[in-house]
């Protein structure tokens, strides 16, 4: 007992299991901790063992995801879930998902002994919240929820090895169930789902926040894959005006999107584009070739649903535009939507009551995705709290200060612990 009480020390907790998983899963600089696959496994198994060391239940649901309670609360009364995912980007960083889960099982133990201070409460630990592995975001809450398109599970991963139903299956998902969109969870049975993570921009570090609420979550329509599709030939034989040349009119197309970009912030909407892949064909790469065909992905993302298809219907019109000018054309893959999300009035307004005396917390928009729209968008109410991190995200250098972290699960276990 007495070895059990010196690991069970938060920081100590905290510092040695997210040290653990880092070594486990490193690859390279960074993390790999592939969705439904080997380093997410990983990362779950030694999440799974260090709850059995501190006498917590572990039990795995039918979408693959692990879950973490206090055996000793029995109660029946809609629990609290504190969640966030296990997955990460291939060589990315450690605390992007890992901490929230880390920080419900800091939680979960310091509740021990005292548990009928809170509701009932469960840690959930999410797989494949990612979308570089299949394309979708969120796999593992909307495979529970019932919600995940009965398509993606054909989706191939990013290395063509497997598809997602096929690893889903590997690792005990009822995949029958999740392509018929049943759901695995009584949602009615979830007081709320609260969800501690990195901030992944600047915003908090440059402005000396170590924490903060998050109000709400940006939704994003993609493109994986837009091919533009020209015609090659030789760069000192053809005219402009009877050029066919892919890359100048994807060039083109971006740069008239970025001016839309402009002024639609202008018009004060919230609203942010990326084109993260666009490359011409490697084998036919050479300085006196004009590309015959470029492939680029395209996202938009805003926390208004109408800002995403007005800017959307922008893209395909310019696309059609550029078509007729430049005699190209452009063949989309399937068009990905994931919808914005609204935290919970009430949980921020408690949340913020359970500040220390003098502190004052900031409230901010989070750009990037999190399971916590899911569970939100599903009518549970959501709440979610920011953790200061210098040198953004999806990258190896990810640097959360373990005290700012201690701050959100202190805060946290306030607001949770508070009599509403």
């Amino acid at each position: 007992m007495m070895a059990c009480t010196t690991v069970t020390e938060p920081r100590t907790l905290a510092e040695s299991l997210l040290a653990e998983i880092r070594e486990a899963t490193r690859e390279g600089l960074g993390v790999t901790r592939e969705s439904y696959g080997k380093g997410e496994n990983t990362a779950l198994r030694i999440l799974a063992d260090k709850a059995q060391e501190l006498d917590l239940r572990c039990e795995s649901d039918r979408a693959g995801n692990l879950w973490l309670s206090l055996p000793e609360d029995q109660r029946d009364a809609p629990f609290l879930v504190i969640g966030s995912h296990a997955d990460s980007v291939p060589q990315g960083g450690n605390f992007d998902g890992l901490a929230g889960i880390v920080a419900g099982m800091l939680i979960l133990v310091g509740l021990r002994g005292r548990h009928e201070d809170a509701p009932p409460v469960r840690v959930l630990a999410l797989r494949g919240e990612e979308s570089a592995w299949y394309g979708k975001a969120y796999l593992g809450s909307l495979s529970l929820l019932g919600k995940l398109p009965a398509a993606t599970l054909a989706r191939p991963r990013r290395d063509g090895v497997d598809t997602l139903s096929e690893a889903m299956a590997r690792c005990g998902a009822d995949v029958d169930a999740i392509a018929r969109g049943e759901s695995l969870i009584d949602t009615a049975r979830i007081a709320a789902y609260l969800e501690l993570h990195i901030e992944q921009g600047p915003v908090m570090v440059n402005r000396g926040w170590p924490v903060a609420l998050v109000t709400g979550i940006r939704g994003n329509v993609r493109h994986n894959l837009i091919r533009c599709i020209g015609e090659s030939g030789h760069s000192g034989a053809v005219p402009r005006w009877l050029r066919k040349d892919a890359l100048l009119a994807v060039a083109e197309l971006l740069s008239r999107m970025d001016e839309h970009w402009r002024v639609l912030l202008q018009m004060g909407m919230d609203m942010v584009m990326t084109t993260g892949i666009c490359s011409t064909s490697a084998q036919s790469h050479a300085v006196s070739v004009i590309p015959g065909e470029v492939a680029f992905s395209f996202e938009v993302r805003s926390q208004d649903t109408q800002t995403l298809e007005r800017f959307y219907t922008l893209m395909r019109e310019e696309c059609a535009a550029i078509e007729r000018a430049r005699n190209v054309r452009f063949e989309f893959d399937e068009r990905l939507f994931t919808e914005p999300a609204i935290m919970d009035a009430g949980w921020l307004d408690r949340m913020e009551a359970a500040a220390l005396p003098g502190d004052k917390l900031e409230r901010i928009a989070s750009g990037a995705g999190h399971d916590a729209a899911v569970f939100a968008n599903a009518g549970v109410p959501s709440g979610m709290v920011f953790i200061r991190n210098e040198n953004g995200s999806h990258n190896p250098h990810e640097a959360m200060d373990i005290d700012d972290f201690l701050l959100g699960v202190d805060l946290l276990t306030r607001a949770m612990t508070a009599r509403a």
